[in-house]
């Protein structure tokens, strides 16, 4: 009866939604305040279905039960119970009930929670966030139904990829969905506002902490993600510019323009317009990644390919709701009253400046993600890949950084150059520093890593200057935030710089006992030995490393075989050291008796992830802060009264 429970819960999930966009028509045209507290508790019911649906679907999944198509195509009994678990997302229909509850949960927790807007433009909100649920659970349960029953159940199941057996399944996903859901609201708020003509600070200090979560969740997707493929894959590199990596990106790199938009118009009440605009970008960048994954037209290493009927529901989805928005902000803009003034030399006018970089790099993205698929569509076949993005993003995001390290040190509405200039001395020299002492010392170096290199030591000293002359002991929680998030996005510059100046990378091929040198490290081949584990056997390679005092250490390497289904996988051996990080894979056994051998060594990579990291740390100290002066402010006002 799980998948009966499941698919009720599902339909009565949608019904509510139906519902709860009614009663908020009926609010606004009959101006029917009493439908409010009504409103509020189908909101929280809808999200409590969902949540029951799919908790249904896990618990198929744990019980591997084969009467359930999503289970026997995606599971089999010899599967370990993480894998199981995760499993319940790491396919099409799993993966879009996941999306669907975070939206419908996500929902709930704005009816119960949300008290600072005007009743009318919750109304609208909450209206809005349950017409995208609704598209989506008739998706699920007209065209990807994920309780669909199979009779007779097949004797087992056909297994999971084993791509993505690993435990970046149980995190990955659900990390990125959230990031997903969380712009939802935010685009939820946005039509809110501009039905009701509502745009202004209260608006949008309702609306930042959910961009901030959802800035935060993307962030650790990205991050975790990264890394998950880093080392999954076998090829060495952190990011690889797949159509797949860019739709995860065009999201957090619109998020974290309406995060700076939203903050300007939540507590200097400008950029009320650009705000707006920002959250229904953002959106729809999360609604085109999910077509891209979802529809078919891509092949890649993590996307979901299924039949283009659902791609086009989708489309159908992302028109309706993107369509529909735009129209609504064209026919409403003019209601939207202009913010207050700020000069151009000002933290606003950097912050301004710092949206249109970011929309320049988010246009290039989409239009090297699209192109080739637009070309193929007219038999013309044509590779867009990192040299494209490299040359044409790569000068801007270095432009980006440096207007980064300039915001913070302008004052609100407007600033003196001069001024500007001594307080930006430090961050100046250790620029100029870390750039002469990198090209003298550090060997031959491409014009972009350099620039990477010293624009991030300048940023660094520039992101800590904020705290200078403070009492560090009673500086806000936001301002650490920031000043950590920034600091972040330094040492993740510096990773790649780095590693992207001075990556060693050999194959050859080896017999046991021959030896290999790279960056120092002698590497030897002892033996080649069989492993077996519950649903794979592998052959696994004992590699004795010598560092160049003698140290010595063991990485092991292995090519796994999968049964169910047939697979083989390559999985690497990696050793983390303080400077960098040697990267091993095992490839195949020649004909003439030796094995190949991949070996990299990836300077300072891992800042790469810290600096991620910190990204998402520094985000959750800025929502903490922010969430924590609000409850005083309550607790203040409440002792006053």
């Amino acid at each position: 009866m799980t998948a009966e429970t499941g698919l009720a819960a599902l339909w009565l999930a949608a019904a509510l939604a139906a519902l709860q966009v009614l009663l908020g028509v009926l609010a606004l045209r009959r101006d029917m305040p009493q439908a409010v507290g009504a409103i509020r508790a189908v909101a929280i019911v809808q999200g409590a279905l969902a949540a029951v649906a799919m908790g249904a679907l896990i618990r198929a999944f744990l019980d591997t039960d084969l009467s359930v198509a999503l289970v026997a195509a995606n599971s089999h009994s010899m599967k370990p119970w993480l894998y199981k678990f995760a499993g319940a997302w790491g396919n099409h229909e799993g993966s879009m009930l996941l999306w669907v509850t975070i939206l419908g949960v996500a929902g709930a927790a704005v009816a119960k929670f949300e008290h600072r807007l005007a009743q009318p433009t919750l109304v609208a909100t909450l209206a809005a966030q349950a017409a995208i649920a609704l598209g989506f659970y008739a998706f699920l349960l007209f065209a990807s139904n994920p309780f669909a029953r199979l009779n007779p159940p097949p004797p087992d199941g056909a297994g999971l990829n084993p791509l993505l057996q690993d435990p970046g399944l149980a995190f990955h996903p659900p990390t990125l969905y959230a990031g997903y859901v969380g712009l939802s609201v935010a685009f939820s708020f946005a039509v809110g506002a501009l039905v009701t003509r509502d745009v202004g600070p209260v608006f949008a200090r309702a609306m930042r902490p959910w961009v901030l979560a959802a800035w935060i969740f993307l962030t650790l997707g990205i991050t975790a993600g990264s890394y998950w493929a880093y080392y999954e894959l076998g090829w060495g590199g952190w990011w690889f510019w797949d159509p797949v990596e860019n739709a995860s990106l065009m999201p957090w790199l619109a998020a974290t323009a309406l995060l700076h938009s939203v903050t300007v118009l939540a507590t200097r009440d400008g950029l009320r317009a650009w705000t707006v605009m920002l959250a229904v970008v953002a959106f729809s960048m999360s609604m085109i990644g999910t077509f891209l994954v979802r529809s078919g037209i891509l092949t890649s290493v993590h996307a979901f390919a299924v039949d283009p009927r659902r791609g086009a529901f989708i489309l159908v989805l992302l028109l309706l709701y993107i369509g529909g928005a735009l129209a609504l902000f064209g026919a409403r803009v003019g209601t939207v009253r202009q913010g207050k003034l700020f000069e151009p030399f000002s933290r606003e006018g950097s912050l301004v400046a710092n949206n249109l970089l970011l929309t320049v790099i988010l246009g290039i993205v989409l239009i090297g993600t699209f192109y080739p698929i637009i070309a193929a569509a007219f038999d013309i076949q044509l590779s867009v890949g990192p040299p494209f993005f490299d040359s044409t993003a790569g000068p801007i995001a270095l432009l980006l950084v440096a207007v980064m390290a300039v915001g913070p040190l302008l004052r609100w509405r407007r600033d003196e150059a001069e001024a500007l200039i001594q307080r930006a001395f430090p961050a100046i020299a250790a620029a100029l520093f870390a750039g002469v002492g990198v090209f003298l010392l550090g060997g031959p170096i491409g014009v972009l890593p350099l620039a990477g290199v010293a624009l991030a030591a300048g940023l660094a000293v520039a992101s800590v200057a904020p705290l200078a002359k403070r009492n560090l002991a009673r500086a806000p929680l936001h301002l650490w935030g920031m000043v950590i998030a920034h600091l972040g996005i330094a040492v993740s510059l510096t990773g790649m710089a780095i590693s992207t100046a001075y990556t060693q990378e050999t194959l050859l091929a080896v017999g046991v006992g021959d030896p290999a040198r790279i960056a120092g490290y002698t590497v030897r081949l002892e033996g080649v030995r069989p492993l077996v584990s519950d649903n794979w056997s592998a052959l696994e390679g004992r590699l004795a490393i010598t560092d160049e005092r003698g140290a010595r250490f063991v990485l092991r390497p292995q090519v796994r075989y999968f049964t169910t289904p047939v697979t083989t996988t390559n999985e690497s051996a990696i050793a983390t050291m303080w400077n960098g990080q040697l990267y091993t894979v095992l490839g195949a056994l020649g004909d003439d008796g030796r094995w190949q051998l991949r070996l990299w060594w990836k300077p300072f990579v891992t800042l790469i992830w810290l600096g991620g990291a910190m990204i998402a740390v520094g985000g959750a100290l800025s929502l903490v802060g922010h969430q924590y002066r609000l409850w005083r402010t309550r607790q203040r006002a409440e002792a006053f009264a």
